[in-house]
């Protein structure tokens, strides 16, 4: 997936997700009530309308076709600098990914309806298939030369349990991994109406997924 972005609003650079530090307050560091105050003062929050989330109002590069707010585009940053950064965090970065990618569809278009579709597939592998996160970044690669396969999926309505400002406040990596875990499984859970149609376009024939096989596709574990 891309991370290239494009301005939010006039002034702003385009060049990628930019990492900014959206609360004084984290992993127990106090803060004054009046300093809270004032911070809380000074920006006010609106929900993105890709995952509903509440983020700070703020100017911004987003993404130019998974449709959010410059603030939780941000806050997505912030998460993949720590991914990116320290090795301890690469296992889990599959699902960081994929879950974001599928929370923020956008609209129909050519990208958006190949970035759900392939995003699900790698949600659907790892989290019903057991599929390792390496192999579900293979299916991936095989999925997107399916060129023509996908159709738009409308997103569900609803409110999303988890998203991007739950991983956001993680403290620990064993936090960060957990949070990341229950997003992916909450992301999965809610997209259930089109499960049917992502088990149609998950990718067989030589693709190898863990332990050198290719799993029944038929029976998903429990």
């Amino acid at each position: 997936m891309s991370i290239q972005g494009r301005k939010a609003s006039k002034g702003q650079p385009a060049n990628g997700v930019t990492l900014q530090l959206l609360s004084p307050l984290r992993c127990g560091v106090s803060s004054s009530p009046l300093l809270h105050k004032v911070a809380r003062d000074r920006m006010r929050e609106l929900p993105c309308p890709g995952c509903g989330a509440l983020f700070q109002d703020i100017d911004g590069p987003v993404h130019r076709y998974m449709e959010s707010s410059a603030g939780c585009w941000a806050a997505y940053g912030e998460v993949l600098a720590r991914e990116y950064t320290d090795p301890r965090y690469a296992h889990i970065h599959r699902l960081t990914v994929d879950a974001y990618a599928v929370q923020h569809p956008g609209r129909s278009s050519p990208q958006s309806i190949q970035s759900v579709a392939v995003h699900l597939i790698s949600l659907c592998l790892i989290l019903e298939y057991d599929v390792d996160m390496h192999r579900a970044t293979e299916a991936i690669g095989v999925a997107i030369q399916a060129k023509g396969k996908y159709r738009w999926l409308p997103p569900p309505v609803g409110t999303y349990a988890r998203t991007v400002a739950d991983v956001q406040k993680a403290c620990t990596v064993q936090e960060h991994h957990d949070l990341v875990h229950a997003w992916a499984k909450c992301v999965w859970s809610f997209w259930s109406e089109h499960h049917a149609t992502i088990h149609t376009w998950l990718p067989s024939g030589n693709l190898r997924y863990r332990a050198g096989t290719t799993p029944d596709l038929g029976s998903p574990t429990s």
